[in-house]
């Protein structure tokens, strides 16, 4: 495999973590601050394997870190480009179904 599908197969996997709605609110929950694991689950309202499945994932991505506190484990967003990502997509799409709402259309592309 060359460097360039090397490069296309890290990037694809980086926004593959993106795909996930769950995943989106979980990062969202941690956008502004550590939480622990049980706020997460009681914002995001899932059960706590499923929360924790998730959270396994984004941390062996290097998305999030993760610290042990008594019984506790906190979680913290430590990929600030993904947060960028993740707001930059959110304001596109969310913008667009504004727009379609008010009956302009919005051209990707054009801003």
């Amino acid at each position: 495999m060359d460097e360039t599908s090397q490069l296309f197969d890290q990037v694809a996997h980086y926004f593959s973590l993106l795909a996930d709605p769950t995943r989106l609110r979980i990062l969202s929950c941690l956008c502004g601050e550590e939480r622990p694991v049980h706020e997460v689950v009681d914002q995001v309202g899932l059960t706590q394997a499923n929360i924790s499945r998730h959270l396994n994932l984004l941390y062996r991505s290097g998305v999030v870190g993760r610290r042990r506190d008594g019984n506790s484990v906190f979680y913290r967003v430590i990929d600030p480009n993904f947060v960028d990502i993740c707001r930059t997509v959110s304001i596109s799409v969310a913008s667009q179904d504004i727009g379609e709402h008010l009956g302009v259309t919005v051209e990707r592309g054009n801003r």
